[in-house]
């Protein structure tokens, strides 16, 4: 009985160096994965747009450039691009300006229950459009039919027009009610809709191009 042969799978000394390795390995693992995310998801600063710096997140001040929404065939998906300067509400935003009316839109998005029927960077409902890039929504861009219904000549101006009075801008079926939004809160949701579209989101949300590209063939279009 003594020299009797015990399988190593029923070895609970075995089992224990066993977990302790994985769970030591995982332990390791999921530090580097943490430093990585902090790293892809940190804010980046007026001074990389300035040097052209890319960051997955960009500075605030990008509400100062253009931002366009490009194929890459090296990643298979659409990309946002970083273009050059352009008015936002007519003025170039300072650093500090900048980051304090993308904190005035986030804020409001919180307080108006914004993600109680939109999506936001993956979060929220699915009773209203995906946020995510609607700046980039061509039905906004370029004269675009939503932009033409306010009588606005810029994106930003015709997007604070529809959000303080959207019940005068019937859209879609579902109607966005009207949440009371002020002037300058409707302001700080547009730099908010415009610093999110910058966001490399690695393509999501999927086909967005499709269904404004549909919307623009004269397709059915929600907002």
């Amino acid at each position: 009985m003594a020299n009797e042969n015990v399988s190593v799978w029923t070895s609970i000394p075995f089992w224990r160096r066993s977990a302790a390795w994985v769970t030591g390995f995982a332990t390791i693992l999921l530090i580097w994965l943490t430093f990585d995310t902090l790293g892809q998801i940190t804010m980046g600063t007026d001074a990389d747009l300035k040097n052209g710096v890319t960051k997955r997140v960009p500075g605030a001040t990008v509400i100062n450039y253009k931002i366009g929404y490009e194929m890459s065939k090296e990643r298979g998906h659409e990309v946002p691009t970083i273009g050059e300067k352009q008015p936002f509400f007519g003025k170039e935003w300072s650093e500090k300006e900048a980051a304090d009316l993308l904190h005035l839109g986030k804020l409001t998005s919180q307080a108006k229950n914004c993600m109680n029927c939109h999506t936001l960077l993956g979060n929220g409902a699915y009773f209203a459009p995906d946020l995510t890039k609607a700046w980039l929504d061509k039905a906004w861009q370029d004269g675009g039919p939503l932009q033409g219904m306010t009588g606005k000549a810029t994106v930003e101006e015709a997007m604070a027009e529809f959000l303080q009075h959207p019940s005068q801008y019937p859209t879609h079926a579902r109607m966005m009610p009207d949440l009371g939004i002020t002037a300058d809160e409707a302001k700080g949701l547009v730099a908010f809709l415009k610093h999110m579209s910058s966001i490399d989101t690695n393509g999501f949300p999927r086909n967005f191009s499709k269904s404004v590209e549909t919307f623009k063939a004269g397709g059915t279009h929600a907002h």
